[in-house]
């Protein structure tokens, strides 16, 4: 008999960690393989874990609501399986893709075998450990790297995570303290520091309570949105620009095509796939509203992946992704937002569904708000939020003079990272936006 690990596997590029919602198997119990044993929930989506492996479920290493890091293991199941004969290709797919995307990983497999790769960790870990066998990530040492931290002034960093060590917060924290005099592992304050009146450090402020309140604890999605705002708030250098367009052609259009539309294609025709339409076109002009910030690196997106902010039944918000949204004309467009809102508020999204989106829309105005200050869904740079349409008197130019006209009018608010996104460039891209919705052809055909 031998004992496996079974690994919390990664459910998308920009998914660090999961929280375990429910044990379906107990320890002692037998489990087939592909046989599901956990329920777990990212920051938007639940999901099942299967078994890699046949055997008994050992045990369970952690309990129901922890938090658990992508790659660590969940639980340890006995099995009659001879790991040490299995090729790669038997790897669980979280080793797999571990194995494939770690060069210094790769390079050191004499072959396939899974036996020698806990002595290429061992290792591995050797070399991410400082001079003193202090164990730093390789996520900690990248950032240390890019910040010029030395390893003597990052054994200084005081870790809150297990066993003292140094997390990525934990650095991140350091980083405006960095290059200051420092020994015996503890930073010095120099005679001006000293000197300087003491800061107040940031008190959350006490909420008092009276008859009649009721206190109403967050539930997990909550909390989850709650945390990746203010990070969002912490990370980027917000600005909003704002502009009004004129829709009235797209108004009139839509009501005109909007039943003949339905029975062709068994689709409803909302704004949402209109204005996103918009929004691609004006994104291949500026590709460069297309991008994410890693560090002083740009990452220049090939795919123009579209995420549609979607409000949920509890109140909560999730955001599915339409990839490569610039391949789809208005009618698979009108077939991917519906199919995307249907099974979010349905509860039937995948993980897949969630990942890979370069830029967000959200439709502030289903809900009458004329307009919003978004913020931007990380690691995206830049998110737009759609306004209501409402009708107002306009000044209408014609060959025989100016009239005053109804019109419908509504404002787009783009919110960008003001670190990598200048106020031209996001002024520009919004006022395209608004320039393509205001010369929609209303003989157009679908």
């Amino acid at each position: 008999m031998a004992q496996v690990e079974l690994i919390m596997p990664k459910m998308g590029e920009s998914v660090a960690e999961a929280t375990i919602i429910k044990w379906l198997k107990k320890e002692g119990e037998q489990i087939a393989e592909d046989e599901v044993v956990l329920e777990i929930a990212t920051d938007k989506v639940d999901s099942e874990i299967p078994s890699t492996f046949a055997g008994i479920l050992v045990k369970r290493l952690y309990n129901e609501g922890d938090i658990v890091q992508v790659g660590k293991a969940i639980a340890i199941i006995s099995t009659s399986t001879e790991v040490g004969e299995q090729t790669l290709s038997d790897v669980p797919k979280a080793v797999e893709t571990l194995i494939k995307t770690t060069p210094v990983l790769e390079s050191k497999l004499p072959d396939n075998s899974i036996k020698e790769v806990s002595n290429i960790i061992e290792d591995i870990d050797a070399e991410l450990s400082s001079t003193s066998g202090k164990f730093f990530s390789p996520l900690v040492r990248s950032i240390a790297k890019v910040e010029n931290i030395s390893d003597l002034e990052l054994e200084s960093i005081k870790g809150t995570g297990a066993n003292g060590r140094v997390t990525k917060n934990d650095i991140l924290a350091y980083i405006p303290k960095k290059g200051k005099p420092f020994a015996n592992g503890s930073i010095k304050q120099s005679k001006e520091e000293i000197a300087k009146p003491e800061t107040t450090a940031h008190v959350k402020p006490t909420v008092s309570l009276s008859n009649g309140d009721e206190i109403i604890e967050m539930d997990r999605m909550r909390r989850l949105i709650a945390d990746h705002m203010v990070m969002s708030k912490q990370t980027s250098a917000h600005v909003t620009s704002f502009v009004e367009a004129d829709v009235t052609n797209i108004v009139k259009w839509r009501e005109k095509v909007k039943a003949s539309f339905e029975k062709r294609e068994g689709e409803k025709l909302t704004f949402t796939p209109i204005f996103i339409e918009a929004l691609v076109r004006a994104i291949k002009d500026f590709p460069m509203i297309n991008i994410s910030l890693e560090g002083t690196k740009i990452i220049k997106r090939k795919n123009i992946n579209i995420g549609m902010a979607t409000a949920l039944n509890t109140g909560n918000l999730i955001v599915p992704v339409i990839k490569n949204a610039d391949t789809l004309n208005l009618i698979g467009l009108t077939k991917a937002v519906n199919d995307l809102a249907n099974r979010a508020r349905n509860g039937k999204l995948l993980p897949d569904d969630i990942q890979g989106g370069t830029y967000t829309i959200t439709n502030v105005g289903s809900f009458g708000n004329i307009m919003g200050t978004p913020i931007i869904n990380q690691p995206q740079v830049a998110i737009m939020a759609i306004g209501v349409i409402k009708k107002k008197p306009a000044v209408i130019e014609t060959e025989n003079g100016d009239l005053i006209g109804v019109r419908h009018f509504m404002y787009l608010s783009h919110s960008y990272d003001h670190r990598i996104i200048d106020g031209a460039l996001g002024g520009k891209f919004v006022k395209r936006v608004a320039d393509y919705l205001e010369q929609w052809d209303i003989n157009r055909e679908f």
